[in-house]
Order: structure tokens, then C-alpha cells, then sequence
């Protein structure tokens, strides 16, 4: 009859689990605490994650941010000021599918605080300005659709009229199909755009950012960056790793796709800490635009690779 006393035991056990009470969303928003999910370990106050930067001090994963805090970060607190551009209507195509599409902008807005998945801005970076658009994954996985496109554009207009760099911190699903071949259309306007930039002879810099940037994304905009760097440990790609293991029927290698493979394969030319992202993007603008350089140990090799992507 033991069987019967393991059953027994069993429903007891999940009838305590019915009748616990689990935080709610609200409790645990207003948490002193957070679970990071990464590394399998106790949770960490808050204030202790945001001082290292959302970046796990136990085993360095690296957390996603919003784009108010990157700028924060990188060009200091105030010292950036947002692009505002006019923007085309929603819901293009009055598209619905498990909800409808204007649902699912108004979740997206109230979860981001932000008109469209882009934030961009204009700032300066020591001495160095700049413009700076930044992917939100709190608005609908950082997806591109007509309303990004457009402040991403107009952003790329504002760098060519203040004859300034362009920085691109991307984060993005790839291409927002619940506006169908009008979100496709996006690939090639940006791909424009950032040719007009170009031909201008203004650097284009793409940061890649956790978790993850992919589809649409990656075949058009980031890969025109004249250099791009990837915060350590965040994906890269075009299609995900289950689709291409079921299409060639094969085992992927583990750590395919990773910002540290995706380096070794020559798509990217540099791994980096969140922490270290200011210091090398001044390095990098200071060699693209002639002004002063910031020197550090690491800091000879890059320059060598700066040297060799500006004279190509």
C-alpha cells in the first residue's frame, strides 16, 4: 500500500501550495529584492544590481536595461536630450491575432513609458557629440516596425545636418510583423539611410545589448556598422538556433550565436563589459573623428583595428 500513502502524501502537498499565498505583481515591483534567474542564487537587493550596473556580481550576466538607463550610463544623467519626430499612425493594417495590435502598443507603452520601441537622443560623450538611438525589448521585444523605422531615420537626418557620429544600441527581435510587408519595407529605408550617412563620411557605430539581437534587425541596419561591439554573453543572429537545427538536421554547437562565437566566426570586432562600453566607444569616436585619445592596457589592438576599418 505504499503507493497509496505516496498519492496521499502527494495531494497534501499541493493542496498547501493552493492555499499559499505568491506575491503579487505590485509586491514584487515594490520589492526591495530581485531574482535574477541566471546563476540559480539567492535574491539580491535592488539597489545592489543597480549600482553593478543590472550586471549579476556573481556570475557576470548581463541583465537587460531600459534605454533612459543606458543613456544614463554611458553619456551621464541630463546630459542627453530626446529626439522627438513625427510619427506615423498605428496599427497600419488593423492587424489582430490572439488580441488586437492596438492592444497590444497600448501594453507595450504602459510596460516602456515610450511613444515607440526607439529612443533617440543627442549628447555628447565627453567632448565628442553625438546622436543615439536605442531599442527598447520592454516595447514588444525591441521589434521594428514603421514607427521605429521613422524615428531612426529622422535620427540618422539629425546626425548628417549636425555632421556627427551615429550610434546604434540595438536590441531587437528583428521586424514586427503585425504591420506585415510594411514592417519588411523598414529594412530597406534604413538600409538607406545609414548609406546617405555614409556618403557623408560620419562613423556608424552598432552596440549589440542583452539579451539579444536578431531577424530583420541584423540582416539590414546593424550590419552596415563601420564597427560594432557586443556586450559580453548577448545573442547575435538571423534565424534561432531551433530553426536551424531542425532545417539541417544536425547538433549546434552550445555556445553558437553568443556574442564570444559570433567574434571568433569575424561578425563582430569586440566583446566588452557594460562597464567598459564609455571608455571604448570615446576610444573608438576619438580615432574616427581626430580628437583626443583615452589610452588603456587593452587599448593598442583596437586602435590597430580602428586604423585598418577606417583606411578600407
Amino acid at each position: 500500500m505504499n503507493w497509496i500513502k505516496k498519492i496521499k502524501h502527494l495531494g497534501q502537498r499541493i493542496k498547501r501550495n493552493f492555499k499559499k499565498n505568491f506575491p503579487t505583481r505590485e509586491e514584487i515591483e515594490n520589492s526591495k529584492f530581485i531574482s535574477l534567474n541566471c546563476c540559480n542564487s539567492s535574491p539580491i537587493l535592488k539597489s545592489e544590481i543597480k549600482e553593478n550596473l543590472y550586471v549579476c556580481p556573481r556570475c557576470n550576466f548581463n541583465l537587460t536595461i531600459n534605454p533612459k538607463f543606458r543613456y544614463d550610463m554611458i553619456f551621464g544623467e541630463n546630459n542627453w536630450t530626446t529626439i522627438d519626430p513625427p510619427l506615423p499612425p498605428d496599427n497600419p493594417i488593423n492587424f489582430s491575432d490572439s488580441k488586437p495590435y492596438a492592444q497590444r502598443l497600448r501594453e507595450a507603452r504602459k510596460k516602456s513609458g515610450q511613444k515607440c520601441g526607439v529612443l533617440s537622443c543627442v549628447t555628447k560623450l565627453n567632448d565628442i557629440e553625438l546622436v543615439a538611438s536605442c531599442l527598447s525589448w520592454d516595447y514588444m521585444a525591441g521589434s521594428i516596425a514603421t514607427q521605429e523605422s521613422e524615428n531612426i531615420i529622422y535620427s540618422v537626418q539629425e546626425a548628417i545636418n549636425r555632421r556627427s557620429p551615429y550610434i546604434l544600441f540595438a536590441v531587437s527581435g528583428g521586424m514586427r510583423m503585425q504591420e506585415g510587408i510594411l514592417s519588411l519595407q523598414q529594412m530597406a529605408r534604413m538600409t538607406i539611410a545609414i548609406n546617405e550617412l555614409k556618403k557623408q563620411k560620419l562613423p556608424f557605430i552598432v552596440v549589440y545589448c542583452a539579451p539579444a539581437t536578431a531577424g530583420g534587425t541584423t540582416a539590414s541596419i546593424t550590419n552596415l556598422s563601420d564597427l560594432c561591439m557586443a556586450e559580453r554573453g548577448v545573442t547575435i543572429a538571423f534565424s534561432g538556433k531551433r530553426v536551424i537545427a531542425s532545417t539541417v538536421k544536425e547538433e549546434l554547437e552550445p555556445d553558437m550565436q553568443k556574442s564570444k562565437w559570433v567574434l571568433e566566426k569575424g561578425f563582430l570586432d569586440m566583446e566588452v563589459e557594460r562597464g567598459e562600453i564609455k571608455n571604448k566607444l570615446y576610444n573608438i569616436l576619438s580615432i574616427f573623428t581626430k580628437t583626443n585619445i583615452k589610452t588603456d592596457s587593452n587599448s593598442e589592438n583596437q586602435n590597430l583595428i580602428l586604423e585598418e576599418k577606417k583606411a578600407s
